[in-house]
């Protein structure tokens, strides 16, 4: 009976290791090179905070000018009007506002403002070395930079698509990797275990290598799922839907509509309702330290929409959304994130799961660390099966021409 079943296992181990193998080298490069452009991106804003710090931070001098001052003071020099506001109440911050002109289409232009003299410091036009390069790691991370190739590589797909496409079926063959990979470290005999948590560094560099790929992957298994069965989320529909649907987070376009479907008001007119107003309310509502998202109505047909992010060094990723009513601020739907259903909060986290912002700082080095491995797996797999293929080579028998032995 024993021996039956160290050879089923024996079996079953050799398809997992096969599967692991073609899985690897298949999507290697383009793992390196999503996982390497994810490393940096771990860390997007601290990034972007230190190099281009003069726009994110300002000296502390006199009195904050008000919200709605501001607003007025940009919506006059620019010749649009403000549609977003990211509020931050740290005293060495700067705020930003989103305009947007008449007709305009997509999202606006975000403009960096010194809350205590109302000057423009930068604006998303106006592109830094940081945000370039930054944008550059995005894309490749995303799309593999097909994105800015201008002319189309297929007929049936945008770039775009493609590139998200190629990067979806590799995220998949890694994700195969890692299920399959804790499978093969498992050891044959209980005496083996403490080899596998280990690296020896007094062996050779093959043996080194090895230990690395083996010990390295164990120990990030967790966050390489993680990382791994979250990306999916933005590369295929049918993923995305499901897991929305497991999570309960999933809306149809009907449902979205609905909610479009507000009284009719005239806050962009009314000039009794202010920013700051909207900005009291929210925080007599939820009476805790961190930045403020608004998102203000652009038609007659739409409410205010309120995100409160908490912040800190453990501090959990979600927020609490506000829809506030534009004409007398009465709060229509209110989700706070600690009240929701584990579920709903596990679903609304996809996007913190992936980058390792669960958790705050903390979870982000852990994510970082884990990213680095993975980098790095790639590359030592292909290591371990080039020095087995050469061992196998080395080890055939050269073969004997018995006609030429016998003369």
């Amino acid at each position: 009976m024993r021996s039956d079943q160290f050879s089923i296992w024996k079996i079953t181990r050799k398809l997992f290791n096969k599967v692991h193998l073609y899985a690897g080298l298949t999507c290697g490069l383009i793992v390196i090179a999503v996982c390497f452009s994810g490393t940096l991106y771990v860390y997007n804003t601290e990034i972007r905070e230190f190099f281009d710090s003069e726009l994110y931070f300002v000296e502390e001098s006199g009195q904050r000018m008000g919200a709605e001052e501001l607003k007025k003071k940009l919506e006059n020099s620019e010749g649009a009007k403000v549609v977003g506001l990211t509020w931050n109440a740290e005293v060495d911050r700067s705020v930003q506002f989103t305009l947007k002109k008449e007709g305009e289409e997509g999202k606006g232009n975000t403009f960096f403002v010194n809350p205590y003299s109302g000057k423009i410091l930068a604006n998303t036009s106006d592109k830094t070395a940081t945000a370039e390069f930054m944008g550059y790691m995005f894309s490749l991370h995303r799309w593999l930079l097909l994105d800015r190739v201008e002319n189309p590589i297929l007929e049936s797909m945008s770039n775009r698509d493609l590139g998200r496409f190629i990067n979806g079926v590799s995220t998949l063959l890694f994700l195969i990797g890692v299920i399959t990979g804790i499978v093969i470290w498992i050891p044959n005999k209980v005496k083996n275990w403490k080899q596998g948590l280990q690296v020896k560094w007094s062996g050779n560099w093959k043996r080194v290598n090895h230990d690395l790929h083996n010990t390295m992957a164990f120990y990030s298994l967790i966050f390489l799922f993680t990382i791994s069965a979250t990306g999916l989320f933005w590369s295929f529909t049918w993923y995305k839907e499901g897991w929305q649907k497991t999570f309960d987070t999933y809306q149809s376009e009907a449902q979205k509509e609905a909610e479009k479907n507000l009284p009719k008001s005239t806050f962009l007119s009314n000039e009794m309702i202010t920013l700051d107003d909207i900005l009291a309310k929210t925080n007599k509502m939820r009476n805790f330290e961190g930045p403020i998202r608004i998102s203000l109505p652009t038609s007659g047909e739409e409410a205010i929409g309120v995100r409160k992010y908490y912040s800190g060094f453990f501090a959990s990723p979600g927020s609490d959304d506000l829809t506030i009513s534009p004409e007398n601020l009465e709060i229509l739907e209110a989700k706070i994130f600690s009240e929701l259903p584990l579920r709903q909060r596990i679903g609304r986290s996809v996007k913190y799961l992936h980058t390792g912002e669960i958790f705050g700082q903390f979870s982000k080095f852990l994510w970082f660390l884990a990213c680095v491995v993975a980098t790095s797996l790639p590359i030592t797999g292909t290591l371990i099966w080039w020095n087995k293929r050469k061992k196998k080579t080395t080890n055939r028998k050269p073969s004997i021409n018995l006609e030429t032995e016998m003369a």
